[in-house]
């Protein structure tokens, strides 16, 4: 077999170990998504109050955030293989304790679940670079993400629909945990084996170093915070109070509050693909930042000033779309970087950002979301909860000024 066409077979596995990947990521977010319209179900399983079990369905991103920096380290110093098909199981199992019926067992469940999934989009990003090349990776990475979010989407708007038909919601978690194992085995045995050259390097490079290049560069930091502020009100506000929100302050019934609420992330779908397109195609990747992050914020502010405007699910929709522009800072640090430290560099990004969600988590709910059971001004309460967002909104613009335009070229190593 001749060196290009042995080249070719091994790009081709890499883009097909990129599309198995996708449904581990898919899953992921079905299972991040899923709990918020199971709140009462889980309160009940638990015997807690609604209120700690949507602080169980939290703890999700604590061991994410802080996995996120150890999955992009096994990638770097162990590859894809390894690395991905741990990633899947150890989720299996998470959704599989999140249904047993004790508090302890839930939070592990869910902790697992947090974890495993930070390996999904670093593993994804590390065998779309091996895939695709340099020109459209920007794409790849929307396309990733389309899909992740299509599964968040799946789990607000077709879970409750399942549930009505009879299936249990613990059924729901056993069917997650048992698709959990199709990827996994798959991409064991499809991603390729390192080269003996590659090999050789992760061995000679000592395990931190990957973290030491990254962190010690100032884009870095930047790339993940505006990022982490651009996901905040998606993963934060949409995914976690915005079916309370609905219900309570605007009267919604639980299902038009669930339909509503998961337009989002079917926004993401769209806009995610469509901005590193449209990034890929114009050669920049700062316009396209500052573009999405005054989309968000006039969503935001017809939300509160012109409810009326446009209809809550087309608001809903159109914010997802722009919120899909957060993946572009992913390109950024990537190529910011060297090639070298590419798994590192994604799993660094995630680590950021979401670093910057378990932050404004518990700050909004300690702020604003702990009064949604007791708050009397409902319109009120409602207007100074979106202003939250577009505060964060507007800091993102802000350290967008900082943010390096890298044109889509990758840093030499």
């Amino acid at each position: 077999m001749s060196t290009q066409i042995k080249n070719q077979h091994t790009q081709n596995a890499f883009i097909t170990a990129w599309a198995i990947g996708l449904v581990f990521y898919f899953i992921a977010y079905a299972t991040r998504s899923t709990p918020s319209v199971m709140t009462q179900q889980f309160s009940d399983l638990y015997g807690v109050a609604p209120q700690r079990a949507l602080e169980i369905f939290g703890a999700y991103y604590y061991t994410y955030s802080i996995c996120a920096l150890l999955a992009g380290i096994c990638l770097d110093k162990f590859g894809a293989r390894r690395s991905m098909f741990a990633g899947t199981l150890v989720l299996g199992i998470g959704c599989a304790l999140f249904i047993l019926a004790s508090e302890a067992t839930g939070v592990t469940g869910r902790m697992l679940q947090g974890a495993a999934s930070a390996f999904a989009f670093p593993g994804c990003i590390f065998l779309a670079t091996r895939g695709f090349s340099q020109k459209t990776q920007a794409t790849a990475i929307g396309i990733t993400q389309c899909v992740g979010m299509f599964g968040g989407f799946a789990g607000q708007s077709f879970m409750p629909l399942i549930m009505s038909l009879g299936v249990e919601f613990k059924t729901v978690w056993l069917a997650l945990s048992a698709l959990c194992f199709i990827p996994a085995v798959l991409m064991l045995l499809i991603i390729p084996r390192p080269t003996p050259e590659d090999a050789a390097r992760r061995k000679q490079m000592p395990i931190l170093e990957p973290l030491k290049i990254i962190f010690s560069n100032p884009q870095s930091w930047l790339t993940g915070a505006i990022s982490g502020l651009m996901f905040a009100p998606t993963t934060v506000f949409v995914m976690t109070w915005a079916v309370g929100y609905f219900v309570t302050d605007l009267g919604f019934t639980k299902e038009l509050a669930a339909r509503t609420a998961a337009m989002a992330s079917l926004g993401w779908v769209a806009g995610a693909p469509l901005m590193g397109f449209i990034s890929d195609r114009i050669g920049r990747r700062k316009p396209v930042i500052f573009g999405a992050l005054i989309g968000m914020a006039l969503m935001i502010v017809q939300g509160m000033l012109a409810p009326n405007l446009l209809p809550p699910k087309l608001t809903m929709f159109l914010f997802g779309v722009f919120s899909g522009s957060a993946m572009v800072p992913y390109s950024i640090i990537k190529e910011v970087n060297p090639k070298n430290v590419i798994g590192s560099a994604s799993g660094v990004q995630n680590f950021i950002t979401f670093g910057v969600t378990s932050i404004i988590g518990p700050l909004f709910a300690k702020t604003l979301g702990s009064q949604l059971a007791t708050v009397t001004d409902l319109h009120e309460h409602f207007q100074r909860s979106l202003m939250f967002w577009v505060f964060c909104i507007a800091l993102a613009f802000i350290l967008t000024f900082f943010l390096e335009e890298t044109h889509g070229n990758q840093r030499e190593e």
